[in-house]
């Protein structure tokens, strides 16, 4: 076999597993949530169930949450609630 058959049939079995590669079904990419950690503080976001986005900003050393909600209808940002995150999953002591 000599080097112009040899390339040849390399390209071929490229091309043939890029042809099957573009053929396969791939899962489209899902952004769900989101998780931003900015100098202590976290950002989180989710998909609300009335429709629109719900931002989570917590402050882990102070253990403060407040949850912010995106309203796609009239597009603005309101605040939902604010409160401990300690109470919030009842850590006795805290």
């Amino acid at each position: 076999m000599d080097r112009k058959t040899f390339s040849i049939g390399i390209l071929s079995l490229t091309g043939l597993i890029l042809v099957v590669a573009t053929l396969l079904p791939t899962r489209p990419a899902e952004g769900d949530f989101a998780v931003k950690d900015l100098r202590g503080m976290q950002m989180i976001t989710s998909a609300s169930q009335q429709g629109g986005d719900v931002l989570y900003v917590i402050e882990p050393t102070s253990a403060k949450v407040l949850v912010l909600a995106y309203n796609t209808n009239t597009k603005d940002l309101r605040r939902v609630a604010a409160g401990d995150l300690n109470l919030a999953f009842n850590v006795p002591g805290r």
